[in-house]
């Protein structure tokens, strides 16, 4: 009719894998969405499906109903991490565009047959990398490319949480065989990708050291991780499992000629948190503002952008073979790096 706007196109998503982070954050992201509609959940632990809050979608307890459904058009991964590789290639075989929690694999050997199989399928992939999404994060990078900070010398992450062995009922993350490490794997991805978007540079090294200092499970309860970034500047990772939830824990540090910029718990899966700017020449801090339209939930902001790439048949803006490169650099960093056994 004239004068009325055509209904935008909102692509369809299953969400596979239902545990804390698809319940919180995913699943409101997607039902919240001007161009996303969540229509299937899958998990094989049907409690998990249950407790998951989305009315009218379809729900299955294995894969193959999420491949075989037709209104399914992408895919969130969010299962244990040893999953990832053959549920992306079996996403991919049935035309579903794949997007997957990090990290992107365990191996840069599965890394390569999800990023072959998407390639053959012609569908897109992208690697859930919320916090380059954060509002503050958005605005930082900006500041960066404009030369607000003048040339950075250093950045710096502090990332870290406490998770005991019985965090939950099914606490695959210190699970060996199912998450491939511990706080290291699990942390460290959000970081050393973010650093890499807000510098637009790349990490040429990457040494890691591990640690089990206060949990006694079969896995990396801390780590700290240093490299250098092809532009010569310095990078500081430190994460943890064995970090109390109520100290400041979630910082992060750029260290430019000009000023130096600081964001404080803008680390994490919620929005809000504080980003200031220090001057260089008087030392003078501001904090700079975030627009309330701006400062969304990141995973909101991550699945619309997603589906804007795949409904305008545009490319992603990164590409899979950047996350196949940063599980390279970790996977190494974990070879090379040396593990404290328990102090207990």
């Amino acid at each position: 009719m004239f004068g009325v706007k055509p209904e935008t196109r909102r692509l369809g998503w299953a969400v596979v894998g239902c545990g804390g982070v698809a319940r919180d954050y995913v699943i409101p992201a997607l039902q919240g969405s001007t161009n996303a509609r969540l229509v299937a959940l899958c998990d094989d632990d049907a409690e998990a499906l249950i407790r998951s809050p989305a009315d009218d979608v379809a729900r299955y307890t294995a894969l193959s109903g999420v491949l075989e459904d037709k209104d399914v058009e992408a895919v969130y991964i969010a299962t244990p991490n040893h999953l990832h590789a053959a549920m992306t290639e079996a996403c991919a075989a049935a035309g579903k565009h794949v997007l997957c929690e990090k990290p992107m694999a365990v191996t840069p050997q599965d890394a390569l047959r999800m990023l072959a199989a998407c390639q053959r399928a012609g569908v897109h992939y992208a690697t859930a990398f919320d916090q380059r999404h954060h509002a503050a994060h958005r605005k930082l990078r900006t500041l960066v490319k404009e030369g607000a900070l003048g040339t950075i010398t250093q950045a710096r992450i502090h990332y870290a949480c406490w998770l005991p062995a019985d965090w939950a009922p099914r606490n695959w993350r210190i699970d060996p065989e199912q998450s491939g490490g511990g706080a290291m794997i699990d942390l460290a991805p959000h970081g050393l990708d973010l650093l890499e978007v807000l510098l637009g540079d790349e990490w040429q090294t990457l040494s890691a050291l591990t640690q089990r200092r206060v949990h006694d499970y079969a896995v990396d309860d801390g780590a700290v991780l240093m490299g250098q970034f092809k532009s010569g500047a310095l990078g500081l990772l430190q994460v943890a499992y064995n970090c109390p939830d109520a100290y400041p824990r979630r910082t992060l540090e750029l260290i430019g000629t000009k000023a130096r910029a600081l964001a404080y718990n803008t680390m994490g899966q919620t929005p809000g948190g504080a980003l200031s700017l220090t001057n260089a020449r008087t030392g003078e801090e501001k904090w700079l503002h975030l627009w309330p339209e701006e400062d969304r939930s990141p995973f909101l902001n991550q699945v619309e952008s997603f589906s804007t790439c795949v409904l305008e048949s545009r490319p992603q803006p990164f590409a899979a073979e950047r996350d196949v490169r940063l599980v390279g650099l970790l996977t190494q960093a974990t070879r090379d790096g040396r593990a404290f056994p328990p102090c207990h």
